[in-house]
């Protein structure tokens, strides 16, 4: 005779049931509550982005579109977290190839923006490949440090490398500089995980610091801007950051209300790079800090999670996962508010736009999948922690 077993309940162990107990509650709710905030931001930008594009029709396009977004990331990020850590080898090694594949072609077919050649349109939507490209060479890097590192002869470093200068070489000829200074910091981060030789470490160091320069030599846009951070560009320049920091300042400590914002109508890009800003005219400083906390608990909390993994391949790449979020969270909360220079990067879940929502429900589901506490997952006697302890 078969008990019947309740969906979720303890003992229920089908697919659902096993992911219920296994997936980091506390990270997964972190990440719903983004979701949702990002798309309760919308509906307060929308309608003055809504203004400043003939082609819109209506005040809340962007809105909906938003929520059309949010609801097939939110399938992405429940699907991804299932996988076991070979899918999510195999799932990262076809939307590499795959990305790699477009973004080869982006040249010749590519739709051109503001002087860069990063998406490709299908229809009313937009690809962007480079972010579905970045959680996939991470935890691609990591898989190969790892089995460079079992000594069975496998070039791990080698084809590691390898695939980080294919992904950074395209990102830079659209050219996306935020993107590749993102994807090496992480890279690197992932690099030191791994345990690799410290003058292996210094000498990436030393390749990346040339890279830089020589992109600040060569690439006029990237020398504008740095000028611009440092105090060296011209007044005009400075407008849409400008912009950003009165509607910061304007928010005060509990912000003017919902939907009373007035700086946003200024803000070039509000409902994409310059979110924060919104939320903070709106919200205030205090809505502001727990925002960056929240993306501190999934980044530390993530960390100590992938810290206790006992695979060195499914630690790596977890951490590696998790340190991706957190800096690109990160780079643009220290744009909006003047501490580097603009870069056009998204503020994950929270900005407009849809490759870089799914892209990152991708990171994040493949995060969870890597994280779950499935039997032998994490070193005996050790019990994952909130951030609190």
């Amino acid at each position: 005779m078969t008990t019947y077993v309740p969906p979720l309940a303890r003992g229920d162990r089908s697919l659902v049931g096993n992911w219920f107990w296994q997936v980091d509650k506390p990270i997964l709710v972190a990440i719903l509550a983004l979701i949702l905030t990002g798309v309760a931001l919308s509906f307060a930008s929308s309608p003055a982005a809504a203004m400043r594009d003939d082609s819109i029709s209506g005040d809340f396009y962007y809105a909906w579109r938003m929520i059309a977004f949010a609801t097939l990331g939110l399938g992405i990020l429940i699907s991804t977290s299932m996988l076991s850590p070979r899918h999510v080898r195999r799932v990262c090694a076809l939307t590499f190839l795959f990305c790699i594949g477009v973004m080869c072609l982006l040249p010749f077919i590519g739709n051109e923006a503001k002087g860069a050649t990063r998406w490709l349109a299908i229809g009313p939507f937009g690809f962007q490949p480079s972010e579905f490209v970045k959680p996939a060479l991470i935890v691609l890097a990591a898989w190969m440090f790892a089995e460079g590192q079992k000594g069975e002869g496998v070039p791990g470093m080698s084809i590691a490398f390898g695939l980080y200068a294919v992904t950074a070489g395209l990102l830079i000829i659209q050219p996306d500089i935020g993107q590749t200074v993102l994807i090496t910091t992480t890279f690197m981060a992932v690099f030191f995980m791994a345990g690799v030789p410290l003058r292996w470490m210094a000498a990436l160091m030393a390749m990346a610091a040339a890279g830089f320069v020589a992109i600040y030599l060569t690439v006029g846009h990237v020398r504008d801007r740095i000028a611009m951070f440092i105090g060296g560009g011209e007044a005009s320049d400075n407008f849409q950051l400008e912009r950003a920091h009165e509607a910061i300042s304007a928010g005060g400590l509990v912000g003017r209300g919902v939907g009373e914002g007035v700086m946003k109508r200024h803000v070039p890009d509000l409902h994409t790079d310059f979110i924060y800003s919104v939320a903070a005219e709106e919200f205030g400083l205090v809505f502001s800090i727990i925002l960056i906390s929240v993306f501190g608990l999934v980044a530390i909390r993530g960390l100590r999670r992938a810290r206790e993994l006992a695979d060195p391949f499914e630690q790596t790449a977890a951490g590696g996962l998790f340190i991706l979020l957190g800096l690109q969270a990160a780079i643009n909360i220290a744009v909006n508010l003047g501490l580097a220079p603009t870069k056009g990067m998204t503020l994950p879940f929270i900005s407009y736009g849809g490759s870089s929502m799914l892209g990152m429900c991708l990171t994040m589901g493949l995060a969870l999948a890597l994280t779950r506490k499935r039997p032998g997952a994490y070193e005996p006697g050790s019990t994952p922690k909130g951030i609190l302890g």
